[in-house]
């Protein structure tokens, strides 16, 4: 997958509060484990591994070089506050999809900081050439998958049973998708717009 033409560091306001958007790069992985360390163990369940293993989070790294995904970090100051990921795999039938995940600071949330990450991820998959978006995370993760809905994000598929936590507890798996075509058509509606023509 080619890499997004995007500029960044990007400065954007937030609650108030100047948060600088960036790429992350294989140097962030302590503060990418930092963030990491400050989430409750429920919020990593919609994630395919567990990213506070640090053989997980050395993969990740990995996955940066090959282009194999695409991350952005917000920095409050000099502490990370929030993560997100675009995976792709040109190998792939469905090569023309993309994988989001968003990973908040705890501290963050509700503040605003995840519809920012999430714009500047449809800009992304947008430079990216995708044609659509999955997410995925457990049905109690409410506020969530709230979040996602209100970006456009539709349930696709419910897949029962389908994570164990680490008590190996049992939960339900929701599948939320995006046309990327539709987030075309309504960048302005999304932010978007602004944040493709900032520098």
């Amino acid at each position: 997958m080619t890499s997004s033409s995007r500029t960044y560091p990007r400065h954007v306001q937030c609650d108030g509060k100047a948060i600088d958007i960036a790429r992350l790069t294989s140097a962030d992985r302590d503060a990418l484990a930092a963030l990491v360390a400050t989430l409750p163990e429920h919020d990593l369940l919609f994630l395919r591994r567990d990213i506070s293993h640090p053989k997980v989070l050395d993969a990740w790294m990995r996955g940066l070089d090959t282009g194999a995904l695409t991350s952005l970090v917000a920095w409050d100051g000099k502490s990370m506050v929030a993560c997100s990921a675009i995976i792709t795999d040109e190998l792939s039938w469905s090569r023309h999809v993309g994988e989001l995940r968003v990973l908040l600071s705890p501290a963050w949330r509700g503040r605003g900081l995840g519809r920012v990450m999430m714009q500047e991820c449809f800009g992304q998959a947008l430079d990216l050439g995708l044609k659509k978006l999955v997410a995925q995370m457990t049905t109690d993760q409410r506020s969530g998958i709230t979040v996602f809905e209100d970006m456009g994000f539709k349930p696709e598929a419910l897949l029962a049973g389908h994570v164990a936590d680490r008590a190996g507890k049992l939960h339900d798996l929701v599948l939320l998708s995006h046309h990327v075509d539709a987030v075309a058509g309504r960048k302005d509606l999304y932010g978007i717009t602004e944040a493709m023509g900032a520098g």
